[in-house]
């Protein structure tokens, strides 16, 4: 099976000089094309550290991160936007933009893709919130939807590219526990569908049931790599 993400040996470090701090230790992790890989641990871990260097959201320093066949340690700003081309992002705070309609956040999801006509990208923005159960809410604004409403243009917006890697941190966090599980049953339903990779960063136990495997992070280290339960929604 081809690896999507190999991390090998893998250090990170914030600040200089004498406020220099070593905040991930000797990461190795491999993640197949297709898997669903939850990443748990209190906070101030480095899960999201961790999340943001494969996201190609800052250059790996130290070590091996090979994302999709590219290396990103050492990566120029240049080889970090070429990769990012090829992610898909959902974050806790959904991060819409609250002047936008639902379907205009959607639509720049595809913003780095050019070669695509305005016709394409928003025929194909309408298609993605209907998947997602708002095709009577695409002229909505960010105000007028609920918090669920807000995290499925998020997932909408993340997945309208077709990207082969899903990175998400703490996406069900400001969701009650129905709205979670009905977001985390769409990003599986949706991924799997799409053939995409899922790396997703926790502290909801509630949803751990739909990964493939689950590892742990606390101080800086990876503890232990376990066996998930996956599920159908």
């Amino acid at each position: 099976m081809a690896i999507a993400i190999s991390v090998q040996n893998l250090n990170h470090y914030f600040g200089q000089g004498q406020l220099r701090k070593q905040v991930l230790f000797e990461i190795n992790l491999e993640i197949n094309t297709g898997e669903i890989v939850i990443m748990t641990g209190p906070s101030g871990s480095g899960k999201t550290t961790l999340l943001t260097l494969v996201g190609g959201l800052r250059s790996a320093q130290s070590g091996s991160l090979q994302v999709l066949g590219q290396e990103l340690c050492g990566a120029t700003a240049r080889q970090l936007t070429q990769a990012r081309q090829h992610h898909g992002y959902i974050f806790q705070a959904h991060n819409l933009h609250g002047s936008l309609t639902a379907l205009q956040n959607v639509r720049m999801g595809l913003e780095l893709h050019p070669e695509r006509s305005a016709a394409e990208m928003l025929a194909r923005s309408t298609a993605m919130l209907e998947q997602v159960g708002l095709g009577d809410r695409i002229h909505y604004y960010p105000d007028n939807l609920s918090g669920g409403q807000k995290q499925r243009v998020a997932i909408a917006r993340a997945l309208v590219s077709h990207p082969q890697l899903v990175l998400a941190d703490e996406p069900t966090a400001a969701l009650d526990s129905q709205s979670g599980r009905d977001v985390v049953n769409l990003m599986q339903s949706l991924a799997r569908e799409q053939g995409c990779t899922i790396l997703l960063v926790t502290h909801d136990n509630r949803i751990l049931d739909v990964a493939d495997r689950i590892v742990h992070m606390e101080d800086g280290v990876l503890k232990r790599n376990s066996a998930g339960v996956l599920t159908t929604p």
